[in-house]
């Protein structure tokens, strides 16, 4: 059995500064790169931005072969019709709760929808977790990697705990990274104490707070998880082997 190839993902829009060149803007997008197709996980609030940042990164627009969308909200759907409009011939995976109009709005330009409910494979090492229900219902990103699994969220709304348990009951496999959204932002420091624990529990072995995770949630990470603790912005890379 051949191993997972390695992995580059490159933060293409967060309002988190991480490469100066590039706009900072509420919101979240991250480029995978390594796998058999090229994925773009959410796109950010404003097109000129996702496209301008792209650009400066080197990332076509031809390039993504499919977009995953976290959930409904502007901060992460906003990108994606100017992303269209330069490059139509993919599919967009999404939660099957989206409105019927924006579903109809993608066909429109040419695109495949994919609806989204349930935990399945999009592409041999990538999973969507389906839709995880909370406050928000959202759907997240699982990679399999030769180091293990990542998980990308987009806000995880529905408690990064609840979502990072759900991956682990499903492939029974060990979780190398967590990144994205952890919509921790308000939480209180034993709240967020406890989550870095819970963490631990689960056995996650690097992190990646960004977008909605607030400052007080990445400073208690990285005095926990210390060279394990990922700095993410816009404009980040990170490779996976």
């Amino acid at each position: 059995m051949n191993s997972p190839p390695s992995l580059q993902l490159t933060i293409v829009y967060d309002n988190y500064s991480y490469e100066q060149s590039l706009e900072t803007d509420w919101g979240f997008s991250c480029y995978i790169h390594g796998l058999k197709k090229n994925v773009l996980f959410d796109t950010g609030t404003q097109g000129s931005i996702l496209l301008s940042n792209m650009s400066k990164l080197d990332i076509q627009p031809d390039a993504v072969d499919l977009v995953v969308l976290s959930h409904n909200h502007r901060d992460h759907t906003g990108g994606l019709e100017a992303l269209l409009g330069e490059n139509s011939n993919l599919q967009v995976w999404l939660p099957a709760f989206f409105p019927p109009s924006l579903k109809d709005g993608i066909r429109k330009k040419g695109a495949e929808v994919v609806e989204v409910n349930d935990f399945q494979k999009i592409f041999e090492g990538a999973y969507t977790t389906g839709v995880v229900e909370g406050w928000i219902n959202e759907q997240s990103l699982i990679l399999e990697t030769a180091s293990g699994l990542t998980v990308i969220t987009g806000c995880a709304h529905p408690r990064i705990k609840n979502i990072l348990t759900l991956t682990k009951d499903h492939l029974k496999q060990d979780i190398h990274l967590a990144l994205g959204g952890f919509h921790m932002a308000g939480f209180d420091k034993q709240e967020i104490k406890n989550i870095i624990a819970a963490f631990r529990d689960l056995g996650i072995k690097n992190v990646g707070p960004c977008h909605c995770s607030g400052d007080e949630t990445r400073k208690y990470f990285a005095e926990e998880y210390k060279t394990h603790f990922l700095q993410i912005g816009v404009g980040a890379k990170v490779e996976i082997r």
